[in-house]
């Protein structure tokens, strides 16, 4: 693996490639991205790529990708236009990506704007309030995670956040009689250490869960566009936002296995089926979906 530094006004971009460039097997690299997530939790998923020429990177103002711009809030065109910047950087011509949850959003950006970036997509469960029916309700869904963040801090906040993304069906009245949930009871920490910059429980990604696709461009572009959603999302806010964005395509959502995070090995005590998910990604890749 070599790692790269991709100076630009606005930003230094860090990515890594994993392999040799020009590929040793003629294929175009694999791109993975996240949001908020950075290139370490791609760690697990690239190591099942061996033949394949594997790149990651951290968004802007994440890991060691340094903000210069003087904003902390995320974006998914301002982030399509950076990984367009890496794939330049690279001089290997479009490129296979798969992209999950934040990243997914903006690998749409990224195939709306720049449509010859990329030659497939594998979209895996980005999370679009906008396509969703209960919107509204989502939205305050939302806005209750960052509430309570802002009120009690980390753990009050990741204790909301898996609430409301573990929540089956749409974000009904029954869902906001809840009471707070106890941080503990998650194995959260209860006290607060006064941060309030976190991306996920924030308002910074608001833009990111807020964005809605171009569906005319997305069409339009010479991209294969895969939505994928994991077997065991069931009816939670991903897998209906995965659903509905595989609908606003005219197609239905590519089942992958595991959940959410089915691609991480345990980094985040939040383990997968990487295996068999890396299996499950190749065959997309290969058309055999």
């Amino acid at each position: 693996m070599t790692t790269h530094i991709l100076k630009t006004p606005e930003v230094d971009l860090a990515y890594d490639v994993h392999g040799p460039l020009p590929t040793a097997d003629g294929r175009p690299p694999l791109v993975m991205i996240g949001q908020p997530m950075d290139a370490g939790g791609f760690a697990a998923l690239a190591s099942h790529f061996p033949e394949r020429t594997v790149v990651t990177y951290d968004p802007r103002g994440l890991g060691r990708s340094t903000r210069k711009d003087g904003r902390v809030d995320h974006e998914p065109t301002i982030q399509a236009a950076d990984v367009r910047a890496i794939i330049e950087a690279l001089g290997a011509g479009p490129v296979e990506m798969f992209a999950s949850s934040g990243g997914a959003v903006t690998a749409l950006a990224l195939v709306a704007a720049y449509p010859d970036a990329l030659t497939t997509l594998v979209a895996h469960e980005p999370p679009l309030i906008p396509l969703l029916p209960d919107a509204p309700a989502a939205e305050r869904a939302r806005a209750g995670v960052r509430d309570a963040y802002e009120a009690k801090g980390w753990g009050a906040g990741m204790a909301a956040f898996i609430v409301m993304t573990s929540w089956q069906g749409e974000f009904t009245d029954e869902y906001f009689a809840q009471p707070a949930p106890d941080p503990a009871a998650f194995g959260m920490p209860t006290e607060d250490d006064g941060s309030r910059e976190d991306p996920l429980l924030s308002d910074r990604s608001w833009a990111v869960s807020g964005y809605r696709p171009d569906a005319d461009a997305l069409t339009a572009a010479p991209t294969r566009v895969v939505i994928a959603v994991g077997e065991e999302t069931g009816d939670t806010f991903t897998g209906r936002t995965s659903v509905a964005t595989a609908q606003l395509l005219g197609r239905r959502a590519t089942v992958f296995p595991s959940h959410h995070g089915g691609f991480l090995d345990g980094e985040f005590g939040y383990a997968g089926q990487p295996e068999a998910f890396a299996r499950r990604l190749r065959e997309v890749l290969d058309g055999l979906n």
